[in-house]
């Protein structure tokens, strides 16, 4: 999958409006995040749900738990998330907040409350981070982080990143940056702040 907007074009628009990012941009080298295969909001979020505050490791085997339980399909739909016994649910590893949080999503896509694959590509973003968000354990940056790594959106900026902060941080010196701070220079990035965004967490590595 590629993103849907030319990377070449981004990066030459960034680099032209900051020279700072610029010389990051050059240490960096080229734009190159791997986005990840997208059915749809449900799975993408569930997927989310299982991973967050948990090592990969240790998620991806509860993750493995959960898909070997429908060994004919690709992933369990809303349905069949609802129809899982609590007790389930918890011997393939979800804390009770897990579940709580997938119940909620499943509901919310039963419902029609969560976009589905179709509709989503035809939202922009705030209304797909204000739809999404709704769910219980599900917030702003969950969503963020599927428009940038699934849907590939040119435009997201998930400021209060930790690793977003850092990485201004050492880009631009000085403190560790409030949100706000990253949002008002972020004005220059647009309409490519994702690029902007990726760029910042690999100066953490460099």
């Amino acid at each position: 999958m590629k993103y849907d907007f030319d990377v070449s074009s981004a990066v030459q628009h960034i680099s032209r409006r900051d020279r700072q990012l610029a010389a990051l941009i050059a240490r960096v080298g080229p734009f190159e995040p791997e986005l990840r295969a997208f059915a749809d909001p449900f799975e993408a979020l569930s997927h989310a749900i299982i991973f967050q505050q948990l090592t990969a490791k240790a998620a991806a085997a509860i993750h493995h738990r959960l898909l070997a339980r429908f060994p004919e399909q690709n992933h369990p739909t809303p349905g069949d998330m609802l129809a899982l016994s609590d007790g389930a649910l918890r011997e393939v590893g979800l804390s009770k907040a897990k579940t709580v949080a997938l119940r909620d999503l499943a509901q919310h896509a039963l419902d029609g409350r969560l976009p589905d694959a179709l509709q989503i590509h035809d939202m922009d973003d705030d209304t797909i981070i204000e739809r999404c968000s709704a769910v219980k354990g599900i917030g702003a940056w969950t969503v963020q982080m599927m428009l940038i790594y699934y849907l590939g959106r040119a435009n997201v900026l998930p400021a209060t990143d930790l690793g977003i902060r850092k990485g201004y941080l050492l880009t631009f010196g000085g403190e560790l940056p409030q949100p706000s701070a990253i949002t008002r220079r972020a004005q220059r990035w647009d309409p490519y702040r994702t690029v902007a965004s990726w760029y910042l967490w690999q100066a953490t590595y460099l």
